[in-house]
This record gives structure tokens, sequence and C-alpha cells, in this order.
């Protein structure tokens, strides 16, 4: 977890963590703030091999329907915790219901029970990917939990949410496919060397 520059205001009654929270995303643009069990957590804009893990993931799960009919594919929205009062996380990719908009909450974020699947591409905070947000979202009983842990080379797929941990929890290394459950909607399977593959950095061509 990297954390950003706070400045706390002098005067007026204190902040609740969700006005901080709000807060520190203004003055650091691009910066992911989350808030789980009550603390805030803050990570800097993803990078490019970052971003092309996501584009990886979206063309099977787009080719297989799930962003058509019954439910859509997003990157980076919000979804509330029952953690606590003011606690959310936003999860790199989500599949979630169709009619996800009749169930916003304040601020934007969305009620989990619209959200059958939320995955995560592991960056320099990767300990809160494997770790906090396993919890969180087993608290929360999002059905499936896809981790592509960059910094281990391995993708994890945890399933049956218990309301404290994910029953099951399979491993996948490169060479293998990790097949996601097909409550997502369809039947998928992710290229696990690929993806790995495009979250790798390239090596700089220029002299």
């Amino acid at each position: 977890m990297s954390a950003a520059a706070v400045e706390h205001p002098c005067d007026g009654e204190p902040e609740t963590p969700l006005q901080t929270a709000n807060r520190i995303m203004e003055q650091n643009p691009g910066y992911r703030v989350e808030i789980i069990g009550g603390v805030i957590t803050v990570t800097p804009s993803a990078d490019i091999p970052h971003s092309r893990v996501l584009t990886k993931l979206m063309i099977p799960l787009i080719a297989a329907g799930l962003d058509d009919g019954e439910t859509e594919v997003h990157q980076a929205i919000s979804v509330w915790l029952p953690s606590g009062p003011m606690d959310y996380v936003i999860p790199d990719l989500a599949i979630v219901d169709a009619d996800i908009d009749d169930h916003m909450v304040e601020d934007g974020g969305a009620d989990p029970a619209c959200f059958r699947l939320v995955l995560e591409v592991t960056s320099s905070n990767y300990n809160n990917d494997l770790r906090n947000k396993v919890v969180a979202y087993a608290e929360a009983r999002i059905p499936v939990y896809v981790i592509v842990d960059r910094k281990h080379q391995r993708v994890h797929v945890l399933t049956e949410p218990d309301g404290t941990e994910y029953v099951s929890h399979r491993v996948y290394a490169p060479g293998q496919q990790a097949p996601l459950p097909d409550s997502i909607g369809a039947k998928v399977t992710l290229d696990v060397e690929a993806l790995l593959k495009a979250g790798a950095r390239k090596p700089r061509t220029d002299a």
C-alpha cells in the first residue's frame, strides 16, 4: 500500500473517513482511495501492464456474452461493504447484474448483491489484494473473487464465500487454464500465461 500526502483541515468538525477519502482523491487525481474496516488505503495510478491485463480479461468476458443481457462488465466501480458504514472498495474489474443502476447507494457505490465476480490485478499494494480484500469480499458475499497476482505469477480463483472467508481457493500457474464458475453467467476459462505475460513490464527499446 502506498500513501498519498494528507493535509488535515484545521477548523470545523472532524472529517468522516469518507470525507477524507474524497478529499484525498481530489488532491491526487488518478489515485484509487478505498476504505476497508474503517482504514483508508491509497493506491497510485495503475501502470501500462496493469491496463493490458484488464484488456486481455475483457475480451473473453465480452465474447462470452457477459456484457450483453443479464450481466454487464465494468472497470473500477465502487462496491459498498458490510464491514462498516463508510467502507467501500473499487475492484479493477467486475461482472454485475444488468439492473445495477437500480441498486446504487450514496456516493455512487453499488450494493454488493449486484456483483457476480470481482477481480483485482496486483500492483505495489499486492498484500491488500491478497489479504484484506479477500476478507472484505467474502464478508460482502460476492460469489467469485479472482486475483491476477503479478508479484507471485499466479491466478487465484476464490469461490463459496461464507461471510468470513472463501471456502474454495484454487491457484493456477502459467501453462494452466483457470475456469471460472458458471454462476457468472457463461462459461469462461482464463489463459493464465497470457494474462501474466500481459502484466509484465516490457524492456525499453530506446538507446
